[in-house]
């Protein structure tokens, strides 16, 4: 296996460039480039009111990994035009953001060096190592702690901070978000290394920031090292939070800083040996395809309380990141990739659809049906459906509820987790078949799913989508499938429904329309949702029907291109028509114009074609997408029950400049396993080592 390629280091930051964000799927962080200046911090699990619409949202949590610093008389955070920014980089292979600058303190300069990580091994934990040499002797003194600067919420109880000398544990906190929804426990220490000759304070502010000052004569150059760790642990996960925090943050400081770093970097050399690999690509699509996977990597964790969300666990306060909702993305583009290379993570994400399947009961009986038909934006908590109420085309986008069923049928086919099968996926897929027996309407046409709202999200309604109806198909069908394997009653209707569905299929043309009536100039009508039924759901045509269904949508491809989630797949649909210039084509402007400097993040929108939108990332559908296309799309790989050597039929067309893919490691059934697609063969090939 070859290392991952990092980002270039950014030796000047430029007004537009975003923040570094560091996660490991439970602890999300952003970083200015200057780490003193201020970052945020969230926590999944971790909820709030959000303060615009009144409903359950993903919290801010206090940043836990605060510091400053005085040399002399003169103080970072009081004077950042003395800071000169040297150099910052993201190192992929350990999920470590390195950090350099200068300060021109008074009478001394001093150079500063920040490791800021957060533990895949433990996963409460986030860790910095500073290492300070000055030009001069000098009076410095570190502060390192916690900071609740911009963040609603308050301390429900006083800080505390143990008088004992020092040890593992600084402070332990308990903080509750705004709305009083959500509480969070937090606990740091410290450690100083380098001088033995030092007065230590704990800064303790019940409103202000709450921190550990070292204070002490600093010789010229002599190394100093700080080692500053936080333990961040929601109430989902203990009653009493904070002193769950402390005793793992102990627990952390014990085992020291150096070891958790080779700890951290080992858990991210085992992800990497499922690297996707562009054979003979340019390097800069190997570059994104390793930022693709490293993001999807940091943003998921087989810990994850509360599944994750369209931007992981990132935040930044100029965009509402859709509130941390759980919505569609993460199973149709998310999960897939996972399945393969990180199946505990997909695991994980799925648990959360399974343990908040009581409030997909809730939503469908609070609109008259039976089952369980999964919101649209799903809380991050309670799983209740939290589309602001002027997001009114959200009440009839339904797909979402196949989407899930979906995905816990494709995480059973991949694993043969029997278990799984049984305790979540039968339970949340047969209320989903519950609830489409209930939706459907049956009519002279045959079976109906009138009044819906596709891919295509707008204001009117369709009848017959594409997408919703295929998928319901789908999802039927693997429900019967599933229940005969397990020994479950089958309701007989549901073979019948997947049957009878009406399909918007133009019997002329022989083309898969976007719903009954579409039309491509209507507003949306360029979206490819025919397509997608096609990729990624993968539901069967003959082959007229697919090639020509391919054809008319990428006839409106360049229209649609730069929207998120299915500009991702275009590059795929035609590569199955054998056009592999038009393929890298659709790959540069569907999913390489939405990278951006420095860091390689994917943005929700392409800044080429939307250059005034706002850039939130990293956009998890947005490189999911670009995942599965190189997973599933491009290799022809489509899961099923059946031998996974045989998941592959699919004569393989690379674009244009590439040799094929090839991962040196997927999971099959708990086995490791290769796969390997080459351009010109007949299918790719998946070999158990």
């Amino acid at each position: 296996m070859t290392e991952p390629i990092s980002p270039e280091p950014v030796r000047e930051w430029k007004p537009e460039y975003t923040p570094a964000y560091v996660s490991n799927g439970i602890i999300g962080l952003r970083l200015c480039p200057i780490p003193p200046l201020g970052g945020v911090a969230t926590v999944n699990g971790f909820v709030k009111m959000d303060e615009a619409t009144g409903l359950e949202a993903y919290g801010r949590a206090p940043f836990p990994l605060a510091g400053d610093m005085r040399v002399n008389r003169t103080v970072v955070t009081q004077c950042p035009d003395r800071v000169v920014f040297r150099e910052q980089r993201m190192d992929f292979a350990s999920g470590e953001l390195h950090t350099r600058f200068d300060f021109d303190g008074d009478g001394a300069r001093v150079e500063l060096s920040l490791i800021t990580f957060c533990s895949r091994n433990r996963p409460t934990i986030a860790v910095q190592k500073a290492t300070i040499r000055v030009d001069r002797d000098c009076e410095l003194e570190i502060t390192a702690g916690v900071s609740r600067e911009g963040v609603n919420g308050y301390w429900a109880e006083p800080p505390m901070c143990p008088s004992h000398p020092p040890g593992p544990l600084d402070c332990l906190m308990l903080w509750k978000s705004a709305g009083d929804m959500g509480s969070l426990g937090l606990a740091y220490g410290t450690e100083l290394l380098g001088t033995d000759q030092v007065y230590r304070r704990f800064n303790e502010g019940k409103d202000g920031p709450t921190s550990t000052s070292y204070v002490f004569h600093a010789e010229a150059g002599r190394e100093y090292r700080l080692h500053h760790y936080a333990s961040m642990v929601p109430d989902v996960w203990h009653s009493r939070p904070q002193h769950q925090a402390a005793r793992l943050l102990t627990a952390a400081f014990v085992r020291g800083c150096e070891a958790l770093r080779a700890d951290n970097r080992a858990a991210w050399a085992e992800l990497w040996r499922s690297r996707v690999q562009l054979v003979g690509a340019p390097e800069r699509w190997q570059r994104m395809a390793d930022a693709a996977l490293f993001y999807l990597n940091s943003s998921a964790h087989p810990s994850s309380p509360a599944s994750t969300h369209m931007f992981g666990l990132s935040f930044w306060p100029d965009y509402h990141y859709y509130r941390g909702h759980v919505m569609w993305d993460v199973e149709t583009f998310c999960v897939p990739p996972l399945i393969l290379i990180h199946p505990d993570a997909a695991r994980a994400l799925l648990r959360y659809r399974s343990s908040r399947l009581s409030g997909a009961v809730a939503n469908a009986e609070a609109r008259g049906y039976t089952g369980a038909q999964y919101p649209w934006e799903s809380s991050p908590r309670h799983g209740h459906e939290s589309a602001p109420v002027e997001t009114t085309h959200s009440f009839n986008e339904e797909h979402v509820s196949m989407d899930v069923a979906l995905a816990m049928a494709r995480f059973v086919h991949a694993t043969g987790d029997l278990e799984f099968a049984e305790t979540c996926a039968w339970p949340v897929m047969a209320a989903v078949a519950r609830w489409l027996d209930s939706r459907i309407e049956r009519t002279p046409r045959g079976c109906e799913m009138r009044g819906v709202n596709g891919i295509a999200e707008t204001k009117t309604t369709v009848n017959n989508s594409a997408f919703v109806n295929m998928s319901a198909v789908l999802a039927l069908r693997e429900t019967v499938s599933l229940g005969r394997d397990l020994g479950k009653r089958i309701v007989e209707s549901w073979k019948a429904l997947a049957d009878a569905l009406v399909l918007p299929i133009d019997p002329d043309t022989k083309v898969i329309r976007n719903h009954d009536g579409h039309d491509p100039a209507e507003l949306k009508g360029e979206t490819p949702e025919g397509a997608a039924a096609l990729f990624p759901l993968e539901f069967d045509v003959d082959a007229e029907t697919e090639r020509r269904t391919l054809e008319f949508h990428l006839r409106s491809a360049d229209k649609y291109v730069g929207s998120p989630m299915l500009s991702a797949l275009l590059g795929v649909y035609a590569a199955r028509l054998g056009d592999r210039q038009r393929a890298a084509e659709l790959f540069e402007k569907g999913y390489a114009q939405f990278v951006i400097e420095p860091f390689a993040m994917t943005t929700e929108f392409s800044p080429v074609v939307y250059p005034d939108l706002p850039r939130p990332v990293p956009f998890t559908a947005n490189l999911g997408g670009f995942l599965t296309s190189c997973l599933y799309g491009l290799t022809g790989l489509k899961l099923h029950a059946g031998d996974p050597a045989a998941w592959c039929k699919r004569p393989i067309t690379m674009p244009q400049d590439w040799e094929g893919i090839r991962v040196d490691r997927i999971w099959t059934r708990g086995r490791p396993a290769s796969l390997t697609a080459m351009h010109g063969t007949p299918r790719a090939r998946i070999e158990e080592w």
